[in-house]
C-alpha cells in the first residue's frame, strides 16, 4: 500500500511538514478490513484510495502485515520495519 501526506493528499493537517494525525492510504495490494470505513471505492478495495484515515490504523496495518518492506512513511507514523519486526538485522 502506498502512504501519503502532505497539503494535495487527503490528510490532517493538510500540509507539507506534519507531524499528521491522519494520511491518504492508496493501492494496497489485497483488501485490508481496517481501511474499508476510509475506502473512496469499497467495491474496487485494491484501486481505492482511502483518506483520512488515522495513524493508529496505519501503524496496525503495518504491524499486522509484517512491517515496512521499503519507502518511508510521513512524520507521525512510527516506522516499523519488517526486519524489526521478524527477528532479522
Amino acid at each position: 500500500m502506498s502512504v501519503q501526506a502532505g497539503f494535495g493528499h487527503y490528510c490532517n493537517p493538510r500540509n507539507d511538514s506534519g507531524p499528521y494525525k491522519q494520511v491518504e492510504v492508496g493501492f494496497p495490494s489485497e483488501k485490508e478490513e481496517m481501511l474499508m470505513d476510509y475506502a473512496d471505492q469499497p467495491h474496487a478495495p485494491t484501486r481505492s484510495i482511502y483518506g483520512w484515515v488515522p495513524v493508529s490504523v496505519v501503524t496496525l496495518v503495518i504491524a499486522k502485515h509484517g512491517g515496512v518492506i521499503s519507502g518511508e512513511l510521513p512524520p507521525g507514523i512510527p516506522m516499523l520495519r519488517a526486519e524489526d519486526i521478524d527477528g532479522r538485522d
